[in-house]
């Protein structure tokens, strides 16, 4: 063989050996970075959590449900959280201790106002009225075109169930039309109600609010309900901050029905209830 071309062979051997250290020595620090004592665990659980809020969020996304970009939110932090944490460790960058406190303190909060909030939220979910009402709010859901979504069916059954016992109350059946809803959501209560057996004359349509805010003042400006022993029919979930809001606007004798909820959608209603508990909370619509 050639002298050149056995040096040709030792350059080309020599090189794949040095690219394959390189890739070596890459994979040693993924593998220290990722299997360290504590690190594994956060890794871990860190993708797994990310695996689960991407795929919640695929399944509230396909179904058309509100507010579920917070899960691809989370998933994303949690994905983030991962990345930057390995980068910091491959290019031994150690935050500072003043920060690394504040984005404690920061975490620790929000995940206290989170807690306490879930812990209002919880608090009536199994609420019922004690003895009879003067009239019985039942509060509006999604109407897809002219069929109840999950949410207000499961309204409409609470309401017609507990109505004789609540001694025959007029129903004040609150919810406008938005979109893609071909009936207001009050009509659509009134043709389900009216099927179980429920009179004509026991229920008032209230087809103009778009918002739990509304659905009270509209019903009041209606009926003297804010006088009178009054009832809000909604799901579990939502009855802390229906009857808060009802107190604000001066409802004197107002209570709770809890309905049941859709259990695969009871996490993304707890959590999106929670911020919007906080943010009426800001706003003043609620003590």
């Amino acid at each position: 063989m050639p002298m050149w071309k056995r040096k040709e062979i030792q350059i080309l051997l020599w090189k794949k050996c040095i690219k394959k250290n390189r890739s070596c020595a890459v994979w040693k620090q993924i593998a220290a970075a990722f299997f360290k004592g504590d690190d594994f665990l956060f890794y871990v659980t860190g993708t797994i959590l990310g695996i689960l809020c991407t795929l919640y969020f695929v399944l509230l996304a396909a179904v058309g449900m509100d507010f579920s970009w917070i899960w691809l939110a989370a998933a994303i932090f949690f994905f983030g959280m991962m990345a930057g944490r390995f980068y910091f460790h491959a290019h031994g960058i150690i935050l500072g201790q003043s920060l690394r406190l504040a984005a404690a303190v920061v975490l620790g909060a929000g995940i206290l106002i989170f807690v306490l909030a879930e812990g209002l939220i919880l608090s009536k979910m199994t609420a019922k009225p004690k003895g009879k009402v003067d009239y019985m709010i039942v509060l509006g859901a999604q109407v897809r075109k002219e069929k109840p979504s999950r949410a207000l069916a499961l309204r409409m059954e609470k309401a017609a169930e507990l109505w004789k016992a609540c001694g025959e109350p007029v129903l004040l059946l609150s919810g406008g039309k938005g979109d893609g809803e071909q009936i207001s959501e009050a009509e659509c209560m009134y043709r389900y109600l009216s099927e179980q057996g429920i009179p004509k004359e026991k229920m008032i349509l209230e087809d103009r609010s778009v918002s739990t805010q509304e659905n009270l003042k509209f019903c009041a400006q209606l009926t003297g309900c804010k006088e009178k022993k009054t009832a809000i029919v909604s799901n579990n979930f939502h009855i802390y901050r229906a009857v808060k809001l009802a107190e604000k606007q001066g409802y004197q004798n107002v209570c709770g029905i809890a309905a049941q909820s859709d259990w695969r959608y009871q996490i993304h209603y707890m959590i999106r209830e929670a911020f919007a508990l906080v943010k009426e909370k800001l706003n003043g619509n609620i003590d």
